[in-house]
């Protein structure tokens, strides 16, 4: 048996395909902690973030986020390069101490 998405939607579940696509990727986010890791890794890998938003962004402690870009052989960039990234860093934290 095969479902898409409109069918979830007619059969009344979801008010529209973007109700249900976000809901999906919700749950995908939140059972599947293997997902945010590999975000995380892209985004540290594309984007100008800090190992410490990596972290909060994979749901992981600063140390196994480093372990893991490790294990990935994916270089550290550590300490931030602007005050705008010693911000990040220092609200990521805050966040993963809460």
């Amino acid at each position: 048996m095969s479902i898409n998405v409109q069918d979830l939607v007619n059969a009344g579940i979801f008010p529209n395909a973007e109700a249900a696509v976000k809901e999906a990727l919700r749950v995908l986010w939140q059972e599947r902690p293997g997902v945010r890791i590999d975000f995380a890794v892209h985004q540290y890998i594309t984007e100008p973030i800090s190992v410490a938003r990596a972290a909060a962004i994979a749901g992981v402690a600063f140390d196994r986020m480093k372990d893991i870009l490790a294990e990935r052989g994916i270089a550290l960039r550590l300490g931030p390069e602007t005050i705008e990234e010693a911000r990040d860093e220092i609200e990521s934290l805050r966040r993963m101490l809460s």
